[in-house]
């Protein structure tokens, strides 16, 4: 099989969703180039290390994959097209962009700063329409896919769920634009996830909810993002789809 290559954001801790999306597509076949932003993983305190970009960059070399690391702030207008650039610069022309990153500081509709309001949307909403464009404009002739991590998270969280669901809307948008370029774009809820942020109490409540007995793992949602990016899952566009063991029924 002939080498493929996916740029991933948000791959900065271990205990991350985009750790294993982007293990599984390596595992697939894929050369991984991947974007984090350590300042923002420190700030957060959600369970990671200054050193775990490094050893995900080891874990995916080990798999004999070609590997690129970027830091770089997504709230910078230039860092989404500085990304595929050095990406495709490095490892070829890019097939599939799968966004995981996001800001995520709850707040509700009296206590959001206007600050803290601004970099939701810079982040999770602007970056992403950013990197979209500098993915399409450089796209190889046989198309390529695009899959965004979303939510449906609404109240006491003001900034982030208003910029996801504008998120949804680019994405969305993106599959009809865009497909005459062969580009399926589809956003994705996973439901919770327990990635560091859970305490018990949130944990036996997502737990009482999920009809299969467990919560989701990074694992699940990485083969979901695996046959959406793959040949076979690229009849599947336009979607806002949820990949959540039923949490949602």
């Amino acid at each position: 099989m002939s080498s493929r290559t996916v740029c991933i954001t948000g791959v900065g801790r271990r205990n991350g969703i985009a750790r294993g999306i982007a293990l599984r597509l390596a595992a697939d076949g894929w050369d991984v180039a991947f974007n984090y932003w350590g300042a923002y993983d420190s700030r957060m305190a959600l369970g990671g290390d200054p050193e775990d970009p490094d050893d995900i960059a080891d874990e995916l070399q080990a798999l004999g994959r070609r590997v690129v690391a970027v830091e770089a702030d997504l709230a910078d207008p230039a860092a989404p097209d500085a990304f595929i650039a050095e990406a495709e610069r490095l490892l070829g022309p890019v097939s599939a962009l799968v966004m995981a990153h996001s800001e995520s500081v709850d707040s509700g509709i009296l206590d959001t700063s206007v600050e803290a309001f601004d970099r939701h949307f810079a982040v999770n909403t602007r970056a992403a329409w950013l990197l979209i464009a500098a993915f399409a404009r450089r796209i190889p002739t046989d198309g390529g896919s695009i899959v965004a991590l979303t939510s449906d998270h609404t109240v006491f969280n003001l900034p982030y769920g208003a910029s996801k669901g504008a998120l949804d809307r680019i994405v969305i948008a993106a599959g009809r634009e865009l497909g005459h370029l062969g580009i399926s774009s589809n956003a994705l809820n996973p439901g919770p996830i327990d990635t560091g942020w859970m305490s018990d109490e949130i944990r036996a409540s997502a737990l009482a909810r999920q009809p299969t007995g467990r919560l989701g793992t990074p694992d699940d949602i990485a083969n979901t993002v695996a046959f959406l990016v793959s040949p076979e899952g690229r009849w599947v566009t336009g979607q806002l789809l949820k990949s959540d063991g039923g949490f949602s029924i």
